[in-house]
């Protein structure tokens, strides 16, 4: 016997959840842009600028950031 009732959809988080994650999302994905670069066209050529602060901690640590916003957005309950 089917029910003439339509069924509702619920989506696994809230919409602040959503909201969150996308940024946790943009926030590595910006990391991992500062982490880009540095290289040389000549591979006979080192370049040193590799090992600047940008690169080594900066860029890392906004990934982890990023991470950790992401976690956040999947165990954050907005109905508590």
């Amino acid at each position: 016997m089917k029910n003439n009732e339509e069924q509702k959809h619920e989506f696994l988080f809230e919409k602040i959840n959503y909201k969150i994650l996308l940024i946790g999302i943009g926030v590595i994905a910006f990391g991992f842009i500062l982490m880009s670069g540095g290289g040389s066209d000549d591979p006979n050529v080192f370049n040193e600028e590799i090992f600047n602060f940008r690169r080594i901690r900066l860029a890392p640590t906004t990934v982890l950031i990023g991470f950790g916003i992401t976690i956040y957005a999947i165990l954050k309950n907005p109905k508590k």
